[in-house]
Formats: structure tokens, C-alpha cells, sequence
């Protein structure tokens, strides 16, 4: 699925299901305390706490829940999420082509990237 099609899907069921937009301060708001459950779980996967008692390790869900509020801002304030993501790979492209290949710290394995 394209951005651009969440994007609609996410308007779209605002409109059936949602009744309205929040407003964009709430939603704001909404989107900080996605983050933190994001966090949270975070913490308990790859750092040092443990689960607690009935805690989910439901990253992707946290994870979705963020994109979800992301795309409702975005329609909220009229940003194409497509086109505003393809300028800002071409800005971090252009800017940081030499910088991360040249930095000595990222030639370590100690990373969790895939």
C-alpha cells in the first residue's frame, strides 16, 4: 500500500467511523503518548526492564498507531505524506551522502539493524 492510499484510508475512516478529526493539538498530544507506549515496549525488548504481568510485546501495533496519528495530522493540515517523504530523502541524500559512510563509529556490527 502506497502512502498515499493510507493516507485516504485513514480520511476515509475518519468520515465513517470517526465522526470527526480530533483537533490538531489533541492530536498532537495523541501522537506523543503513541510514542511513549512505542517506547515502552521498546525498552522491555531490547533494553534492560522485563515485561510486566500482562504487557504485550505488540511493537508493530505501537508502531501503527504512531503512522495512524502521523497520516491524521498530515490530512488535518494538508500535507501530501507521499510527496513531503520523497523531499526529505532527497534532502537527507544530498546532505548526508559522504557523512554516514565516512563516520568511523558506524563501521562497528554493534548495531540491531536488519
Amino acid at each position: 500500500m502506497s502512502l498515499k492510499k493510507a493516507q485516504k484510508m485513514v480520511d476515509e475512516w475518519i468520515h465513517a467511523y470517526g465522526v470527526r478529526y480530533f483537533s490538531e493539538l489533541t492530536n498532537m498530544t495523541v501522537l506523543t503518548e503513541e510514542v511513549g507506549e512505542l517506547a515502552r515496549v521498546m525498552a522491555r525488548k531490547y533494553g534492560d526492564q522485563s515485561f510486566k504481568s500482562g504487557e504485550k510485546d505488540n511493537l508493530s501495533d505501537e508502531i501503527a498507531d504512531i503512522l495512524w496519528v502521523l497520516l491524521c495530522i498530515a490530512n488535518q493540515t494538508g500535507v501530501d505524506v507521499t510527496q513531503a517523504f520523497r523531499e526529505n530523502l532527497e534532502k537527507k541524500t544530498k546532505r548526508d551522502k559522504d557523512r554516514h559512510i565516512n563516520n568511523p563509529k558506524l563501521k562497528s556490527n554493534g548495531n540491531h539493524n536488519q
